[in-house]
Formats: C-alpha cells, sequence, structure tokens
C-alpha cells in the first residue's frame, strides 16, 4: 500500500518504551572475557580545595565570567551529562555515552514518517526481561507501521486489515503446512477453524474499563477464578487477555483507551487525562499479538507525559523537535513476528518458531 521501508538502528541512547529493561552495549570489559581483575571507570569526586591557596579578585571575576558564558552557552533543549560519584564513567566507552540494544525502532521511524507519510521498520529488538513464559523471547523481530493523518481507529483498523491479511494468505498459500501441523501429535486440533474464524468476523472493540468491568463481573457473579483479581488500573497479564478473547467473545478483541500509568510516554493524551489513545489487539491462544497507539502531537503535554513518566526531556530532543514547529497526528502499532508465526501455526511455545532462541540463561550458537 505504498508503504515505505525504513532501516532503524539496533544500537540506540533511547528507551522507547521506559521500562528500563535494555541490554547495555560497551567496550569498557575489554575483549579478553578470561582477564581477571577488571575495573569499570568511575566518576571520581572533585579534587578538595586547597585551603591556603588564595584566589585573586581579578582571577576571581575571571573564572565567574568563563562560567557565566559556558552557563549562557548550553542549549536548555539537549541533555547535558550528569556525573554521579561513583556511577560508571562512560565518556570513555566506544560512543562516549551509555548505549543500548534497542526495544523498538519506532521513535525512529517517525522521524520519517513526519517526513515521508506512509513507512514502517522491520527488524530485530531486545527485551532484558527475565521471563520463562512460551511467549517472551529477549530478542526477536518487530514489524512498526507508522501512518501520518491518523487517529486511533485508523490506526486499529490499519492493524486489524494487516492480521487478517497475514492469516489469509497464511490459509491461502500454505494449506499443506497447516493441514500438518493441525493433524501431528504437538498439533492444535481445530487450527484452520481458528484462523478461518479471524477472517471471518469483525474484531470486538471494546475500552480497557469494560474489559476491567467484565472481568470483574466474571469474577463476582460466574465465580470464575483468575490468579489474579482485575483491577483498574493493572496492566493485564496474559489470563484476562485470553478469558476475553476466548471464553467471553471466542475471536480476535481490540482493547482501547489504557491507563496512562501503564502505558509509555508518547502516546496522545485522551481529554479525561487519566488513559492514553492506546490500543491493543488480543487473540485466542496468544493474548496480546499487536500494541500500538495514537502519538502525542502536542509538544507541551509530551514533555510533561515525559517527566510523569520519569523520562528527562532533553534525552529525547529530537524526538520532541518532530513536534517543536508543528507536525501531523500520526499512530502505529508494533507486531511481534514470532508472536504470529505462533498464533498462525498453532505451536506451544515461541521458541520454536524461531531458528536462534534467546531466553533467560540461553544463548547459544
Amino acid at each position: 500500500n505504498g508503504f515505505l521501508y525504513i532501516h532503524t538502528p539496533i544500537l540506540t541512547g533511547a528507551d522507547c518504551e521506559g521500562a528500563g529493561e535494555q541490554f547495555a552495549v560497551t567496550t569498557l570489559l575489554g575483549s579478553d572475557h578470561l582477564k581477571p581483575g577488571v575495573t569499570l571507570p568511575v566518576h571520581e569526586p572533585p579534587p578538595p580545595e586547597d585551603p591556603e591557596k588564595k584566589i585573586s579578585k581579578k582571577e576571581q571575576k575571571r573564572l565567574a565570567k568563563m562560567a557565566a558564558k559556558e552557563k549562557k552557552n548550553v542549549d536548555p533543549t539537549k541533555p547535558v551529562e550528569e556525573k554521579v560519584i561513583g556511577a560508571v564513567d562512560y565518556s570513555t566507552d566506544f560512543f562516549g555515552k551509555r548505549v543500548n540494544l534497542t526495544v523498538s525502532g519506532q521513535l525512529n521511524v517517525e522521524t520519517h514518517a513526519c517526513a515521508l507519510s506512509d513507512v514502517y521498520t522491520f527488524g530485530p529488538t531486545f527485551r532484558a526481561e527475565n521471563s520463562h513464559t512460551g511467549r517472551h523471547l529477549a530478542e526477536f523481530w518487530m514489524i512498526e507501521p507508522e501512518i501520518c493523518f491518523a487517529d486511533l481507529t485508523d490506526d486499529i483498523n490499519l492493524a486489524e486489515d494487516y492480521l487478517k491479511y497475514c492469516v489469509k494468505f497464511a490459509l491461502e498459500r500454505c494449506a499443506d503446512d497447516l493441514e500438518f501441523f493441525e493433524n501431528s501429535p504437538h498439533g492444535e486440533i481445530g487450527l484452520r477453524d481458528r484462523l478461518k474464524n479471524v477472517l471471518d468476523n469483525p474484531f470486538v472493540r471494546l475500552t480497557y474499563t469494560e474489559a476491567i468491568e467484565i472481568l470483574q463481573k466474571a469474577v463476582t457473579e460466574y465465580g470464575v477464578k483468575f490468579e489474579e483479581d482485575p483491577v483498574w488500573g493493572m496492566d493485564l497479564p496474559s489470563e484476562h487477555e485470553r478469558y476475553l478473547c476466548e471464553k467471553v467473545y471466542k475471536k480476535p478483541v481490540v482493547l482501547t483507551d489504557y491507563p496512562k500509568d501503564i502505558k509509555a510516554f508518547y502516546m496522545k493524551l485522551n481529554d479525561d487525562q487519566k488513559t492514553v489513545a492506546a490500543a491493543d489487539i488480543l487473540v485466542p491462544k496468544i493474548g496480546e499479538i499487536i500494541g500500538g497507539s495514537q502519538r502525542e502531537h502536542r509538544m507541551d503535554v509530551l514533555k510533561q507525559r515525559c517527566i510523569e513518566m520519569n523520562l528527562d526531556p532533553r534525552q529525547v530532543w529530537w524526538y520532541l523537535d518532530l513536534r517543536r514547529y508543528g507536525t501531523v497526528p500520526h499512530a502505529g502499532f508494533g507486531l511481534g513476528f514470532e508472536r504470529l508465526i505462533l498464533f498462525i501455526t498453532g505451536l506451544q511455545n515461541i521458541r520454536d518458531v524461531i531458528p536462534f532462541p534467546r531466553y533467560p540463561q540461553n544463548a547459544e550458537f
């Protein structure tokens, strides 16, 4: 549909999700991993002043003038290195600052969306989550489109169409493979019917608040037992997501308008000041398969959201600059490629759908 493929960097100084679960990239440890006694450079305290050393008034004026000039030249929108005594000093590292493996290419691809309109990126992403579930990997691939002149509804429509396109493609082009998966001893009975159900029905759309009410009603009126009680403000676990799309509606569900405190800083703040224009698509067997949002295009609101999420706005100055002189409403989503394959094949564990799975305590080959 005319989308341009943008290569976004794997190495980044930004945390897209604000979760802090990133892998650091450094040369400070050296190339010999067997070398004992490796020490990291740290910020040292300033040398003590010599009480006997006297500074003339002329020198004091010169130093004060120099300090004022340096302060005047500081750009208030750009980050300033914070030197915490005893913390690692990355100024001698390869990039001169802390750099991590990316958790998403979204922030970078937005720079091109604002210039070229409809774009997407598809590349590896990394999460340092100590998770051993059948749905999580430390390294996985993400398909991330970004569309301009679009709101949350446009974003949801695109996500639903794209997911249905992928399912239809698999049913038509990979029919023999799906039959094999369904009839194998470890396959899923009714796999193709489940996939056809995705094509034959529009996705259910409801707000996060409505979903919480449905889950609470299931507990109080129908005696359903969850490991975690559904409470407004929580990040929905997989058991809640799957209950909605497997037991209540029996088809994919789109949840919208999540509480702002559990979503990323860049999502558009709704008028109620409590929720953001976010949307997650939940599917049977998997739970969340797509996460997206309309982006916050108001610079003052975006700055405040950064502060609320404990992110220094100066660390994402270039992202804020996309709004500084005006921008367009835009939105996008991320689809984990391996979760898509897991959903279509009916396999049980995400580690089986990627050639070289990376997860806690495992990085073979």
